[in-house]
């Protein structure tokens, strides 16, 4: 399974030089034809696509996001794999260190979030370490409130010396049943997304037909400075429409 151990601080994303440098480039490329569509000036186009150095911010929390929530569907797996361990009569860090096995062939990809954690934690045991201080240090880096609260649970329960069995199986139905009401959400709202996307496309596509077809019609609107003023707050608002739609269509569960 190899040796690479490397904690993750799931609760913040740090780009990549490489990262970085591609996604603002593709941003910068992005600004410069939108502004070009809007406002057929060069100069305008390449001040517009500066704000580019901004991006990266915004897409490091769309990656964190989609991370995290890769990671909560890989915990209900491995999960559902420990409950049927402990199950099987295996104690807590035996089961432990056979969910890890479990997990690498479910996830061959080494670098599979649950798969390095369950390394980890398995090391960890075998360093002496408790498997709820390893548990915890887990959950802490996870940032995520479903680790959290197993965790708490779990220790709770192996200090008491309750039914572990039924403590593991219970958290796995209530993130497995989150997770499915997240599922059906989002179904619900794929619809209501792509028609925010095409909504968001639209001006656009308008002002690169009013070009083409009437060209001499849509002169004044790109080299008068009323006719930049009208673009620009058509940018502004196109710009508030696209961020406040996403907003009202990301729901948390």
């Amino acid at each position: 399974m190899g040796n690479k151990t490397r904690c993750i601080d799931y609760r913040s994303y740090i780009m990549s030089a490489t990262e970085r440098i591609l996604y603002t480039f593709g941003a910068a490329v992005f600004l410069f034809c939108l502004a070009f569509v809007f406002y057929h000036s060069m100069f305008i186009s390449l001040a517009v696509s500066c704000l580019a150095v901004f991006y990266p911010r915004l897409r490091s929390k769309e990656l964190l996001v989609k991370r995290k929530n890769m990671l909560g569907l890989q915990f209900r797996d491995a999960l559902y794999s420990l409950a049927s361990s402990v199950s099987a009569g295996k104690s807590v860090e035996s089961a432990f260190k056979d969910t890890a096995q479990e997990l690498y062939f479910l996830y061959p990809d080494i670098d599979s979030y649950i798969v390095k954690e369950f390394m980890i934690i398995v090391t960890r045991i075998e360093m002496n370490v408790t498997v709820e201080e390893a548990l915890r240090d887990f959950a802490e880096r996870s940032g995520l409130d479903d680790i959290r609260s197993f965790v708490d649970v779990f220790a709770v329960g192996n200090r008491s010396g309750g039914n572990m069995v039924e403590i593991i199986i219970n958290t796995s139905n209530v993130i497995g049943e989150k997770l499915r009401i997240k599922e059906e959400i989002n179904t619900m709202l794929a619809q209501r997304k792509f028609e925010q996307k095409v909504l968001n496309i639209m001006p656009v596509l308008l002002i690169l037909l009013l070009t083409w077809s009437t060209g001499d019609y849509m002169t004044p609107v790109f080299e008068t400075i009323f006719g930049r003023m009208v673009m620009t707050v058509a940018v502004f608002l196109l710009a508030a429409a696209y961020f406040i739609s996403k907003r009202i269509t990301n729901i948390e569960v």
